[in-house]
């Protein structure tokens, strides 16, 4: 029987939830991807694998974040949502785009005839699922697990990425630095804050929807290698 999850003072509510995926989420944040990425040396196979499966995510992963704007608690705490989807809507597809061109698949065609892996399809089917029935808890569950991870892997490897080649260190840049810094506090700031609000068994959905998307981002990391 799983472990129920306890607020307390101690201890924020996505440090419990963290704890909760153990190693697992050691290795996604430590994942040979990330290294490879910041060397500027990774196989341009493997990184254009990676990007075009990365990119089919942005519907839902908007989605989500729209469901996170409809059901924040306040103005206060959805106006940075709603900035944050304007980045990703912008200066994050725009290097998507850049990107397929410099590595030979601008084609929309081209792109779309590769089939979704696995995880890239149960990824987009949890942020599909919670976005439309999931609970305020459960939505900032899956979007702090997407990008706390992404920061902490991105600012571990910044100081020392290769800035030779746009398609690797960009990546890195989006996901690092104080802005980005700056999302991830609010995200987990307001999971913290639902995690005081709501009781234990929403507490547990919040357990199941985390360890579902740790469970997904290395998977997906995994897939770029996969032949």
């Amino acid at each position: 029987m799983a472990s129920s999850i306890t607020n307390s003072p101690r201890a924020r509510f996505t440090e419990a939830l963290r704890s909760a995926a153990g190693g697992q989420w050691d290795r996604v944040v430590n994942h040979k991807f990330t290294s490879d990425l910041a060397s500027g040396e990774i196989d341009r196979a493997i990184l254009k694998r990676y990007l075009i499966q990365d990119h089919r995510f942005l519907d839902a992963f908007t989605s989500l974040l729209g469901a996170l704007i409809c059901k924040a608690r306040c103005l206060e705490d959805r106006i940075p949502a709603c900035q944050f989807a304007a980045l990703i809507t912008s200066d994050e597809n725009t290097y998507f785009l850049r990107c397929f061109e410099k590595l030979g698949c601008a084609d929309a065609k081209m792109r779309e005839a590769v089939p979704s892996a696995a995880c890239t399809t149960g990824f987009i089917d949890l942020m599909t699922e919670v976005a439309t029935t999931g609970t305020l808890g459960e939505i900032l569950s899956v979007l702090v697990v997407c990008e706390w991870s992404y920061l902490t892997w991105g600012a571990r490897v910044a100081p020392t990425a290769n800035r030779d080649h746009f398609e690797c260190y960009e990546w890195v840049d989006l996901h690092s630095g104080d802005g980005f810094t700056g999302v991830v506090n609010y995200l987990r700031g307001l999971l913290d804050k639902e995690g005081d609000l709501i009781d234990e068994k929403d507490r547990a959905k919040c357990k199941t929807r985390f360890l579902q998307a740790v469970q997904l981002e290395e998977d997906f990391f995994d897939n770029a290698y996969a032949k």
